[in-house]
């Protein structure tokens, strides 16, 4: 049975990830990328699907106590048995070519017995493949997949009902590596790497990294760690930022909102630059920026609201029939075919995410304006109509009040970017006119003058929590009546047991879809910005303090949060809830970087 979601950690290489259990177990891993097929899909099954534990012999509950090793991506696991004491150190190598998956075993007091059980299944769960001995070695091999097991120092490996097992008492003192490594099987054996060396130039590389925050303020630990978390997400070919390392993990238990987020969403992309540039990441930023520009060349018309992590546009939907599902949790998906819906708040996150580039002082790309221009002139024909909205609704179009937000944006961005740079081309009274058209319309259909809120859509009595970035995107200053009003009412009718839901579920909800879900902890985060902008900060930092309340025991977030069974829900680790809790952060110290 897999662990509940705050049960993981995670360990990464920058083009993968991996989730460790508390019982020791590694239940989720694809390979060779984020968005790859899983080797390891026990998270979204049973233990036959796909798994490898190493813990102490008989050991069928959770470890003593786990931590990262100071600011990295090193997973410290210790148990305290009977008979000794013991630490597993989980990390994966950046990689050179092979993507590797290190656990080296050392020996703390006494003497503990272990064992390393591991059950690889490719594709998701459904292929088992066929294992054989090479060299003091293991290797699987399952069509275009071959994995590699080997110890330091060599250790007896036997098999046993489709699983690879190793028994080993290790004292005081003692340290063993296991290592496993991925490569195509048409490809040559790979690399070797010695594990220990890795282990310490691994420390090294994100020690190093993790000393280039810049943010000094009374919340670094939270702040650095989403950072990190946001770092190991980051696909390195290409600076993309996966969403979450996860697909399928439930928004209800039971339920059947499902997604795949292992892709990169333009709409993170303005709040994601912020936190970077914010927090001293400048490298990380610009290659973000970089990616964006690469992923939205070409027909303004085609714009997806999400790409593959290296930029491809074909994401495919489909179910796994053959998992049942996180908790059964059914269906499983893969692929997100939301990315062909049209959503007309993405033409503004780009467009604020490059005037917030070129303001924050990243290099400008020579082509960047071409493409800014060309995004607007097909927003300007477009912005009247209706669409699926942020939350991706898998039902009819409307006309979103956070969609019509986000085009006033993007005529805002164009407009302040040709005013500071009169020499670049673009038709700027046609854009002052769109900006001024949009605001008075957003404000006159979209605002319930009755409730002195704005609601979700036009003509809807519903509220959504996507009103709360009004003043944070400068549609409005937070000390209009109409956003102070619009925060009152979010926090009152959205309310869950102290956190945000992104609309109200007695709506029938806006996706079509049955049952309810979680608080979600971006708006919750987006809550305490707005309380602080709106001059209530005492309010806004009782909300941003139970926020972090909510992390796992080594930092770590979903997408949502279920107060009434203290559990998180949702794709793991978000990017977008480390992304609010670091602008949440950096507003509360006065250190936000936003030009909006």
């Amino acid at each position: 049975m897999p662990g509940r979601i705050e049960d993981y950690a995670l360990i990464g290489d920058l083009q993968t990830a991996a989730l460790v259990g508390r019982d020791g177990s590694i239940d989720w891993l694809c390979l060779p990328r984020f968005d790859s097929a899983a080797c390891f899909a026990a998270l979204l099954g049973e233990d036959g699907n796909g798994r490898w534990r190493i813990a102490p012999l008989g050991a069928q509950g959770q470890c003593s106590e786990r931590s990262y090793r100071g600011d990295t991506l090193v997973l410290d696991t210790v148990w305290h048995t009977p008979t000794g004491s013991v630490k597993v150190t989980d990390f994966m190598p950046q990689r050179d070519r092979a993507p590797d998956v290190v656990r080296i075993v050392e020996g703390l007091s006494g003497e503990v017995a272990m064992r390393s059980e591991l059950a690889l299944r490719f594709d998701y769960g459904s292929v088992v493949p066929w294992v054989r001995r090479a060299d003091h070695q293991r290797v699987a091999i399952a069509g275009p997949d071959a994995v590699w097991l080997r110890t330091e120092p060599p250790l007896p490996m036997y098999g046993k009902n489709m699983r690879t097992y190793s028994d080993v008492s290790v004292a005081a003192g003692d340290r063993i590596a296991f290592v496993l490594t991925w490569h195509p099987s048409h490809g040559s054996k790979p690399r070797r790497i010695d594990a220990f060396e890795a282990l310490d130039q691994s420390v090294q590389d994100w020690e190093e990294w993790s000393a280039r925050c810049c943010y000094q303020g009374p919340w670094r630990e939270a702040v650095l760690r989403s950072m990190i978390t946001l770092k190991a997400l980051t696909y390195a070919p290409s600076g993309g930022i996966a969403a979450a390392a996860t697909t399928s993990l439930p928004e209800e238990i039971g339920g059947v909102r499902n997604w795949d987020y292992r892709y990169c969403w333009l709409r993170d992309a303005a709040l994601t630059l912020n936190a970077l540039v914010s927090g001293g990441f400048l490298t990380e930023a610009r290659a973000w920026r970089d990616w964006l520009l690469r992923a939205v060349a070409g027909d303004p018309a085609d714009l997806q609201i999400m790409y593959g992590i290296a930029g491809e546009r074909r994401l495919t939907e489909y179910e796994v029939p053959w998992l049942k599902g996180y908790e059964g949790s059914a269906p499983v998906r893969v692929g997100n075919a939301a990315a062909g819906q049209l959503q007309l708040d993405v033409y503004g996150e780009v467009l604020d995410c490059l005037f917030l580039a070129r303001n924050t002082g990243l290099r400008d790309e020579p082509h960047a304006w071409n493409l800014q221009r060309s995004l607007m002139e097909f927003l300007e024909g477009k912005w009247h109509e209706p669409d699926e909205g942020l939350w991706e609704v898998r039902g009819p179009r409307r006309n979103f009040v956070h969609s019509k937000v986000m085009a006033w944006v993007a005529a805002d961005r164009a407009v302040r970017t040709m005013e500071a740079h009169p020499k670049l081309r673009g038709d700027l009274d046609r854009w002052r006119s769109m900006r001024l058209q949009v605001h008075a319309e957003v404000c006159e259909k979209g605002y319930d003058a009755a409730r002195n809120t704005f609601t979700q859509f036009y003509g809807s009595a519903e509220l959504d929590a996507a009103t709360l970035l009004i003043p944070q995107v400068g549609f409005l200053p937070a000390t209009d009546r109409r956003v102070i009003g619009t925060v009152q009412a979010v926090r009152r009718e959205l309310d869950y047991h102290g956190f945000v839901r992104r609309y109200s579920p007695d709506s029938g909800g806006v996706d079509g879809l049955p049952g309810s879900e979680g608080a979600f902890l971006a708006c919750s985060f987006w809550l305490a910005y707005a309380l602080n902008a709106t001059g209530r900060r005492d309010e806004a930092l009782e909300l941003f303090e139970r926020l972090l309340a909510v992390r796992n025991d080594v930092g770590l977030l979903a997408e949502e949060w279920d107060p009434v069974a203290g559990r998180q829900l949702g794709n793991y680790p978000q990017a977008f809830s480390h992304v609010g809790l670091v602008n949440t952060a950096l507003a509360l110290t006065g250190l936000d970087g936003r030009t909006g």
